[in-house]
């Protein structure tokens, strides 16, 4: 069994923060996927179902972000897990909006999510880093991240989630590579090969050029016949 962890802070308020993209996203893999209403459990919500011919538990923590670590613990011991069978999806500051990376391992860089799950697991677990952007300084990340996404994000932000469920079987399957480029399609799709190239418009045709005249190398006894003929 997997365990994959989406980061956020219960409570409608916070619903629609940038902190929340972790929540977003397991919600969104959850619907997609069939897995089975979520039900309260390990200081949290979880879902169970099965993705890429893997079981996966999904588990949303209700502790509040700073106290993640938690029900995370919790969740894990219970079903004996290891903590490289653990993926956290949160929200990344060092991304750029729409961005996505995975990384397995690694510190925490200040997130207090990860921060605690790390004092409660250790740092050896997988996570799916998603890009939300930097306001531009330190003294203005807390009230970035705890702010909604603004109305222009809603294309891009629905395009990321659909990407990551896509791409979730790969991701369950081990292939982070498959399930980067399962994103990619829906954040940049490529360009149709078969679309057909626009028409020329007829003023910009360019008209034949005039046929030139031959020179004429007949001579004059010649031409003078050709007057008869």
């Amino acid at each position: 069994m997997q365990l994959w962890v989406g980061l956020g802070n219960p409570g409608a308020k916070y619903a629609g923060n940038r902190h929340n993209i972790g929540w977003m996203a397991v919600d969104r893999i959850a619907e997609d996927h069939g897995f089975a209403p979520w039900r309260s459990k390990f200081q949290g919500k979880v879902t169970e179902g099965v993705i890429g011919g893997e079981k996966v538990l999904l588990l949303k923590p209700e502790t509040f972000m700073n106290l993640s670590g938690q029900s995370v613990g919790e969740a894990m011991r219970f079903y004996k897990l290891d903590s490289t069978d653990v993926t956290v999806w949160h929200d990344e500051l060092d991304l750029a909006p729409a961005k996505v990376r995975v990384k397995a391992g690694g510190g925490h860089a200040g997130h207090n999510g990860l921060r605690s799950i790390h004092q409660h697991i250790g740092p050896h677990y997988d996570r799916v880093r998603l890009g939300v952007g930097h306001p531009g300084h330190k003294d203005r990340v807390a009230g970035y991240v705890l702010s909604d996404f603004a109305k222009a994000d809603a294309d891009w932000l629905d395009d990321v989630l659909r990407g990551l469920s896509d791409g979730a079987p790969q991701l369950a399957k081990g292939d982070g590579g498959k399930f980067l480029n399962a994103v990619a399609l829906r954040t940049a799709p490529p360009r149709s090969s078969t679309s057909k190239p626009k028409a020329p418009n007829r003023r910009e045709e360019a008209a034949p050029a005039a046929e030139e005249p031959s020179e004429d190398t007949r001579s004059a006894l010649q031409k003078l016949a050709d007057k008869f003929r």
